[in-house]
This record gives structure tokens, sequence and C-alpha cells, in this order.
């Protein structure tokens, strides 16, 4: 009582001084205002501190995900890696967004700077992860089985049974159960002592492995996709029927090549197209018009001068020199020949024209720098089957030659092609030339047919539109079919380290379920002996969720009984 007074007068005085009861009287009250005072990280600190965060798992998985969502533009967007002719289309719908998307690198999207820095983020942070870990866990097999707890039954799977036996039939009862858990699989270590014996068990191990050899074989895809592709190649070229290509750079169209890839890199073979089938779907029928299977007949020639014959259709590459072979488009080449005043040819080739259309109305241009009075360009339009629309326009209503007509608009003036400045085959500009025949001046478009000759504007010569049936071919029986050659558009890609980053995602789908579906358990089996006989304890602790966990230690336990009453017996 008399204590409890002296407090209340020791709170009633602090009270009054403005200090907190019950504080030593050598407190020293701090600044509110201060904060808590911690001391500073400095570089050094800070730079321990970004490395742990960089090299979190939590850091990996999120760079992992941001590296899915960063790769999505590559999908939406068309690539120059892969396809060029794709890009140049896009930047001509698109002519005032296209220099925004460019700057972003939208249309590079696997090689640009924001996507290389998540990449290299990604690698080191994977690095920074496994090393540890997997040092942490080459220890951790090394060690022993820890030691069996004292009190078993605090844990939730636990299981209890008496037998009549003395120490010796304690120490034998842990020696059956020692030999089943190793038989099982489990690493083993016998703890006895003072009448108590007990065994230590564990195993699942492997699960730790699985997800190392997990995160490793991710590093592995990463490293084999980034070496790699500084030795891969990828190139476009169209080529005619009849004609023959070799794998050298001036004869691809267009070429993406690695950093790593020389001049003398790509392995030389010649190819030759043949033949190009396709079937069309008859008028009249469901789905008419629809093109059927294609494919490309043609002939390798490999470095020892051994020639075979292939063919390539859509979805079914050729494999030549480690090169894989893919066919992308197709479409018709009208042979065009133009001749001089004087009866000169100046030009006489087979023109591939880009189809527009699923009916394959198509688009081509000419030029003609030197042999004519004047540079002459044309703009022409190929109509396998030609109909005409209700507002008079030409089309063509089905892929194959029924009715082939080409129609040709014809302009004089500058090409452009004396000025230096490289410009694509398949495009003509007209704003700097005169139109001298179609629809903006008095004389119509050129029209044509196979075999058939006109004149040019302006006295400037003739243009024929060539019929390629071979003389001795019977024209009842072919048709129109072979009047006009076939041109296919193929790329051609090398990437060796295909193989490695295939392996690699192997090895990490097994860790990924070696991960997911080993479990990691210690089970414990104990016999201590006392005055009513043997008391037998099983008990298991899983790491993370193991839902099988009660089911292993009543196995465990029926299995050792069944064990101890054979021996008994």
């Amino acid at each position: 009582m008399s204590r409890s007074l002296s407090d209340q007068t020791d709170a009633r005085k602090a009270a009054r001084d403005g200090s907190e009861p019950l504080r030593p009287s050598d407190h020293v009250e701090s600044d509110a205002d201060s904060g808590v005072n911690q001391p500073a990280l400095g570089v050094v600190g800070w730079l321990r501190w970004g490395w742990r965060q960089l090299t979190s798992m939590r850091t990996a998985l999120v760079l992992l995900l941001l590296l899915a969502i960063a790769a999505v533009p590559g999908s939406i967007f068309p690539q120059r890696m892969a396809n060029p002719n794709g890009v140049t289309q896009w930047e001509r719908e698109n002519p005032d967004l296209f220099p925004i998307l460019d700057a972003m690198q939208m249309f590079d999207v696997y090689v640009s700077a924001w996507f290389s820095a998540i990449y290299l983020l990604l690698f080191v942070s994977l690095v920074g992860c496994i090393l540890p870990r997997t040092k942490h866990h080459w220890k951790a097999m090394r060690s022993r089985p820890p030691r069996t707890p004292a009190r078993l039954a605090r844990l939730d799977d636990h299981l209890e049974d008496r037998i009549a036996g003395d120490a010796d039939d304690a120490a034998h009862a842990v020696d059956l159960a020692e030999a089943q858990l190793r038989s099982s699989g489990y690493r083993v270590e016998r703890y006895d002592g003072r009448g108590a014996f007990s065994v230590s068990a564990e195993r699942g191990y492997l699960r730790e492995t699985g997800n190392l050899v997990f995160h490793a074989s991710l590093v592995g895809v990463l490293v084999s996709v980034g070496v790699g592709g500084g030795f891969a190649y990828t190139g476009q070229q169209v080529i005619i029927e009849g004609q023959s290509v070799v794998n050298s750079l001036v004869d691809y169209s267009s070429m993406n090549r690695g950093r790593f890839v020389g001049d003398d890199a790509l392995t030389p073979y010649a190819m030759r197209l043949d033949s190009f089938d396709v079937t069309y779907q008859p008028i009249g029928t469901s789905g008419a018009g629809q093109a059927g299977d294609f494919q490309a007949n043609v002939t390798v020639v490999e470095p020892g001068g051994a020639e075979r014959q292939e063919a390539v259709r859509v979805n079914h590459p050729l494999d030549v020199a480690g090169d894989r072979v893919y066919l992308l488009g197709n479409g018709y080449a009208p042979t065009i020949t133009v001749k001089a005043p004087d009866g000169t040819t100046v030009y006489s080739e087979p023109v591939p024209f880009l189809p527009q259309d699923a009916n394959m109305t198509s688009l081509g241009v000419v030029k003609i720098p030197d042999g004519l009075p004047e540079q002459v360009g044309m703009i022409g339009f190929f109509y396998p089957t030609q109909m005409q629309l209700a507002s008079g326009a030409f089309s063509s209503g089905f892929g194959e030659l029924l009715n082939p007509v080409l129609t040709l608009n014809v302009y004089v003036g500058d090409l452009g092609v004396d000025d230096g400045v490289p410009s694509s085959v398949y495009e003509l500009d007209p704003s700097g030339m005169e139109q001298i025949a179609g629809p903006q001046v008095d004389i119509d478009s050129l029209e044509l047919a196979p075999g058939e000759t006109v004149e040019l504007p302006n006295g400037l010569g003739t243009v024929t539109f060539e019929d390629e049936t071979p003389a001795d071919a019977d024209r009842s029986q072919v048709g129109l079919t072979e009047s006009v050659k076939r041109f296919v558009s193929l790329q051609t890609h090398h990437d060796g380290s295909a193989i490695f980053v295939l392996a690699f995602a192997v090895l990490a789908m097994l860790g990924l379920l070696t991960a997911l579906f080993v479990p990691r358990r210690r089970v414990w089996v104990k016999a201590t002996a006392d005055d009513a006989g043997i008391r037998l304890e099983y008990a298991a602790l899983a790491r993370g969720e193991d839902p099988t966990l009660a089911t292993a230690i009543a196995d465990l336990r029926t299995k050792h009984r069944a064990a101890l009453g054979a021996d008994d017996a």
C-alpha cells in the first residue's frame, strides 16, 4: 500500500515537472522532430542493396514477365529482320505514324536498346541468383540430416505406438526403420543415447536441383539466343521459273545478318526453280478461287556438284547445308519485251508482279533507263482472269490463268536511277515524270494479252507481252496455264543456336517438372525403452505443401509394424 502511494506521489510530481513517470532519472528526451536515426548507407551500401534486389528471385520473375511483354510488339509490327517488305509496306500505308514508331524501334524490337536492357538485366539477375543458391544447395546435400527433435509430438504429422521389449529391442526396431528408409531413397543418420534410439531421414533435394536446373537452363537459352543471333542470318530471294540463284550476298533481295557473319560465311550452293504448282477451288464450288496447296519444285546443286530435286511448301521448309528455306509468297512474272523504233531489243525480262488481292490482281514496275529516246517507266497491272467491275475498273475474278491481261501506264522523264540514291525495283515514283498513257491522259492504258505487241506512244517503240507456252506444247491440252511464268519468294534462315535453344528448353521443362512434383520432406522414427515397454514414434515435416505426407507416415508405420511382427514371429 505504501509503495502504491509512493508511486502516485511520484506520478503527481512528474506531472508537475512535465516529465514522464516510470522513466529513469538520467533519461534524455530526444527531439520529437528528429525522426529515426539510422546510419547512412553510402555508395557501397546502396550498391550492395541494389545488387541484392536485382539478384532476388522475385526480380528475376518480374524481368521474365517484362521480357514476355516487351516481345509483344514484335508480333504486332513487321520486323526488318524477318519481313523487310512488310516494313516498307507499313511505311507506305502509315507515313505519319511510321517515323514515331521507328524512333521507338518498334520495327527492330529484338535488337532494340530497351529490349536488350531487359534481356541483359534478366541474365545478370538469374546468374546472381543461381550461384549463391547452388553453393548453398551443395553444402546442404553434403551435410548430415538434422538431429531428431526432442518432442516429436509437437509436429502435425505424428503417430505413436507401444510394443513390448527392452532397450535392445528398441535399438533393433530403429535398425529396421533405418533399413526401410534407406531403401526408400532417404538419406539417414542415427542418433542414439540415454535409452532413446532414433533415425533421422530426409529426401527431396532433387526438388532444389530441378529448380536450379530450370533457372540455369533459362540462362542457357538467353546465352544461346544472344550469342547465336550474332552468327545467324536471314535473307529473302525472288526466283522466277527457269532461273537459278546462288547462296551469296549479291543474289539476295534483302539480307539481315548477325554481327559475326562475314561475307564468306554463306555456304555456296545453287538453287533453280523448275516449276511452281498451285491448285484453286473451281468456279461454282464452295470456296471458289481459294488457293489450296503451294509447292515450289526446285533443283539444288550442292557445293560438291551433286544435284537433287526438292519441293518447298508452306510450313514444310527445305534444309540445305544448314540453312532452312521457307516459301513466303508467289505470283506471276509476265515476260515483257521492249524494242526501240529501229527494232533493237532494249528490254526483255520476266517481271515479278506483286499480288494485291486473293485473286492475284498484281502490280509490277518496268524501268527502261537506256536504249529509247527518253527514259521510260511503266506501272503495270496483271489480271490472271480479267473482269470488269461496275465502276469500269478491271480486276481479277480468279487466281488461275483463264483470261490473262496486262495493262500498262506509261511515263517518260527522269527515273532517278542516275542520282546515286537506291530505289526499289518494285516501285516507281512518277511525281517528276510525264504520263503519256493511262487514266490521266487522253491515251488509254496499254492493254495486252499473251503474245500481243502494241506501239508505245510518241513513237518510242513497241512493247510485247511474251507468251511463254513451249512451241511443242498442245495448246488444247495446256490452255493458258503455261503462258505466263510464276515466281516464288523464298526466305533463307540460318541459326546454328537452334539446337542449343531446344536442348536448354527441354532441360528447363524437366527441371520445372522435377521442382513441382518431387516433395522435400524429413522423417524421424524414434524408439524409447521404459518400464512399460517400447514407445515408437513416427513423425514427418515437409518443406512447403505436401498433401501426401500423412499417407507416407501411415505407410511407414504399417510397413515397420509388419517388419517387427515378422521378426517377432
